[in-house]
């Protein structure tokens, strides 16, 4: 059946089902979203969420079960497909070609810009202009997709996907990277455009999911667990369904008490992959025993930050004395037998390698441990029992642990990073981004862990764009806006207004 981008006014997946090898990723799924509808969709990580969605953008075919737009059966062999019906998604993985610039990532898929053998990218380009003033989905359309923060290449997935005129939306984790008042303002966005199209939000953000959502369909290892209303239901009943548990996320509640600075971070300036300054003259402190909030909007620093302090990124000037030593341009090996620990930014291109295991990816930073090898040569019933004991006690979902870790489902390969570098027991831990695509239950447990560390006297650097964790973990909280630190406030002074206010650019002690 050949269908055009008409208004969607009714979408059924029924008894959709879905195996791959040693899991059952969809269980006979049943679901129906109407005009101008919301339906929020949640879950636990590896729930088969994403891979649902797939199904229905032409991804994955299903072994059994069927689609129907407007009461008529489609099957979508390819997303082109898809897009031909009007859907379009923003995925949790990004679709995006690194070396192209985000015009040229657009243009791939806007066909009415193609004519014989010509590529009219002036078209392209006053589409994606008129999106990004229409929605205030800010991006540029001649910078290189590898020059992108995570949080900016989300965005440009947005303007895609808007661009190629969905009439049917599913959102994958959109907010992720979004300030407070960002967040707000998609969501009123998304509100609107409801009355024009129907929408699937994919979120673990509970609060999201009650404004913006009417209907609600959570998953369980791959089945409908609930359907329901999503006003009839507090976020407390939400998330006890998800998790089959009370879910209830800690807070640092210990008194902050001066340690000595173990991170010291003296004017450094640091170029970003297109040339300019990332960071200018900033200076950070981060003592032992203490988490170290680091908040603000996707883009302004905090990536070449990570990256310089784990040796990375070329450090222009400046110090970054870390147990005393400056350690600015040293190689990441000497900064790793140093102490550091590193969650990074991008979980899938340097937090593991996919096409190693997961027992391989454990223990990536130990190859040349007495533990796990002698004389070059591995020791493969140590790492098989490191692998196993970390996948229990950090409950990673995966079929067994000789599994391609690039196979796991994000918030599953995040929980592999976090097992590795917690478990090395490291001196210092930056985190960036820590519980991104987690579900709570999840969240609640790397919150324990990270508390936990603090105990013992252990210095963190959270680097992160959810208030709500950065609020419930610091003890201070440092604001950063195009590569400075704004201020640094004490967590009983810190708020979601006042950090929203400083994130935002500005600096006036009033309001703060």
């Amino acid at each position: 059946m050949e269908l055009t981008q008409n208004k969607i006014s009714s979408l059924r997946m029924e008894h959709i089902t879905k195996r791959f090898p040693g899991v059952l990723a969809s269980d006979d799924i049943t679901l129906n979203i109407g005009e101008g509808e919301v339906l929020a969709l949640v879950g636990e990580n590896g729930a088969g969420k994403t891979t649902l969605m797939n199904i229905l953008m032409g991804l994955y075919q299903p072994d059994e079960g069927r689609i129907l737009i407007n009461g008529e059966e489609v099957r979508f062999k390819s997303p082109n497909d898809a897009f031909a019906a009007g859907l379009g998604m923003v995925h949790q993985q990004y679709m995006l070609v690194a070396n192209m610039t985000v015009l040229e990532n657009i243009a791939l898929g806007f066909k009415q810009a193609w004519s014989a053998l010509k590529l009219d990218l002036q078209m392209v380009r006053n589409r994606i202009l008129e999106i990004s003033e229409k929605y205030g989905l800010a991006v540029d359309p001649d910078a290189y997709v590898w020059q992108l923060s995570v949080g900016e290449q989300q965005r440009v997935e947005l303007v895609k996907t808007l661009c190629l005129g969905a009439r049917f939306l599913i959102l994958d984790e959109p907010t992720s990277a979004l300030t407070p008042q960002e967040t707000d303002e998609l969501i009123v966005l998304l509100k609107n455009m409801s009355s024009e199209l129907s929408i699937i939000f994919i979120s673990h953000k509970l609060q999201e999911v009650k404004d913006l959502s009417n209907k609600i369909a959570i998953l369980r290892h791959g089945a409908v667990v609930f359907e329901g209303d999503t006003h009839e239901h507090s976020l407390s009943d939400i998330a006890a369904l998800m998790t089959g548990h009370e879910v209830d996320l800690p807070q640092n509640e210990e008194t902050s008490e001066t340690g000595t600075p173990v991170l010291d971070i003296k004017n450094i300036n640091v170029k970003s992959d297109r040339g300019f300054l990332a960071l200018t003259d900033l200076n950070l402190t981060i003592n032992s025993g203490e988490i170290v909030g680091l908040a603000g909007v996707s883009g302004n620093g905090q990536r070449e930050l990570a990256e310089a302090i784990n040796g990375l990124r070329k450090v222009e000037s400046g110090e970054i004395q870390f147990f005393g030593e400056d350690i600015a341009n040293k190689t990441p090996h000497y900064i790793i037998e140093a102490g550091m620990g590193y969650v990074p930014e991008e979980r899938n291109t340097e937090g593991i390698v996919p096409s190693f295991s997961l027992k391989e990816n454990l223990i990536l930073k130990d190859t040349e441990r007495d533990h796990f090898s002698k004389k070059s040569f591995l020791k493969n019933k140590a790492i098989d029992q490191n692998a196993e004991e970390l996948r229990i006690k950090f409950d990673i979902r995966s079929p067994n642990i000789s599994v391609a870790a690039g196979s796991l489902s994000g918030g599953n390969i995040q929980k592999v990073i976090l097992a590795r570098e917690i478990s090395r027991k490291p001196k210092f831990l930056i985190a960036v981004y820590p519980i991104r695509g987690l579900d709570l239950g999840a969240a609640e447990f790397i919150h324990k862990q990270l508390l936990e560390i603090r105990k013992e006297g252990i210095g963190i650097l959270l680097i992160s764009e959810e208030l709500d964790e950065i609020l419930d973990l610091s003890d201070r909280v440092a604001v950063i806006f195009k590569g400075q630190i704004q201020k640094v406030l004490k967590r009983k002074d810190a708020t979601r207004r006042s950090l929203g206010i400083l994130m935002a650019g500005v600096h006036d002690d009033k309001t703060v």
